[in-house]
């Protein structure tokens, strides 16, 4: 298998890295600071044509493949994570489940716009008190005629109160348990869709999180996404794809880490000389390098894969996995690098550490990845993906 970047991907990353060096490194810390989504950025990002890179030139997108759409998630995420990861949600959940399972008329509908910018997608699943297990979920969506109302909550939703298009699940029939959950379109504007209370966040302050409640709301039953009861089915396979876009985003936070530490190392001195020359601090470096790497190997295999059509969930589960932890620990070497000053706002690597811890948890925690891959090796055996 060849991991070398085609033309193509190398001009994308080059033209993402300039935009996120013009566009957004100058205004990430007052971002973070001031609890800023700055939606601009995002329709910027929009204009150039990277929110749809990935999906069919029919609908307004660059028709390029996955791992074209995973260079743009981690080249942002390199400088604002919140920002990647408000357009991954954007384009892997809300506008990914869309193209994959929505009518041609949903899709002809919306995508244009969403692919585009002029509109921000939201992916509803998550509940107050329902996470991991998402079965479990209490939102309740009942057929009147030919609509449905919705009542429920959602909790942690990325765009949640800025979105213009909704995802949303709901159980519509609950004594089918998993078969019973299905998945709407709403659309902003919805009598009955408003958001709680602003939820205050460890990291990622440039990227919106919000409840999203629904209160009576009632929508057509065109707006069902497929048929009744297969919105369980369709949500595992959109959090599959979901997870390379988000291996990519904590490759992002990881390599802005040990770039930036590596820039400190050269110019910090210690003992009159340069701490990079310290063979701590090298070892630390090249630990970082290397996991680096083979989070993106992992995360090239698992896109390849999906692309050629193959099963892909253990490898993207996989990818996920390496790439979150590697997030986490890479940040934390960074901070230490920096010693004193990694602890202070000055320098945007305490950021990275605060955003990256959610790579461990968003999109299925790292418990549940080390799930999927174990049951996956013992069913089906090592040798299968």
């Amino acid at each position: 298998m060849d991991f070398e970047l085609t033309e193509e991907q190398r001009q994308i990353r080059t033209t993402v890295a300039d935009f996120a060096e013009r566009e957004i490194k100058p205004n990430a810390g007052r971002w973070n600071r001031e609890a800023i989504f700055p939606r601009e950025i995002v329709e910027k990002i929009g204009q150039l044509g990277f929110l749809g890179v990935a999906f069919p030139e029919q609908y307004g997108g660059g028709g390029a493949d996955t791992l074209s759409q995973v260079i743009v998630v981690e080249g942002l995420a390199r400088y604002d994570a919140g920002i990647a990861l408000s357009c991954a949600a954007h384009m892997s959940l809300c506008a990914g489940h869309i193209v994959m399972f929505a009518s041609e008329q949903q899709r002809v509908s919306l995508l244009p716009d969403l692919l585009a910018g002029r509109k921000l997608g939201a992916w509803c699943l998550t509940e107050p008190d329902s996470g991991s297990d998402a079965a479990a979920m209490r939102t309740r969506a009942i057929r009147d005629g030919d609509s449905f109302t919705i009542d429920g909550s959602k909790m942690f939703i990325t765009n949640g109160s800025v979105a213009d298009v909704y995802v949303v699940m709901a159980v519509t029939e609950p004594a089918a348990g998993r078969s019973g959950i299905s998945a709407f379109l709403v659309e902003r504007g919805t009598k009955g869709l408003s958001n709680g209370p602003k939820i205050e966040k460890l990291g990622l302050h440039s990227s919106d999180t919000a409840e999203v409640i629904f209160d009576h709301l009632k929508v057509p039953a065109t707006n069902l996404i497929g048929e009744a009861g297969a919105g369980y089915r369709q949500t595992l396979q959109v959090l599959e794809g979901g997870r390379i876009g988000i291996a990519g985003w904590a490759i992002g936070m990881a390599r802005g880490a040990m770039e930036d530490a590596a820039d400190y190392a050269r110019q910090r001195h210690q003992f009159g000389r340069p701490i990079a020359d310290f063979q701590a601090i090298q070892w630390m470096l090249a630990d970082m390098a290397t996991r680096i790497e083979a989070s993106w190997m992992l995360t090239c295999r698992a896109a390849a894969l999906k692309d050629r059509g193959l099963r892909y969930g253990r490898a993207a589960a996989m990818a996920k996995l390496y790439a979150s932890e590697t997030a986490m620990w890479a940040t934390t070497k960074a901070v230490q690098i920096h010693g004193g000053y990694g602890y202070v706002t000055e320098f945007p690597v305490e950021r990275y550490m605060r955003d990256a811890k959610l790579s461990e948890i968003g999109e299925g925690t790292s418990e549940v990845q080390r799930m999927i891959i174990a049951k996956s090796l013992l069913r089906d055996g090592y040798l299968t993906e």
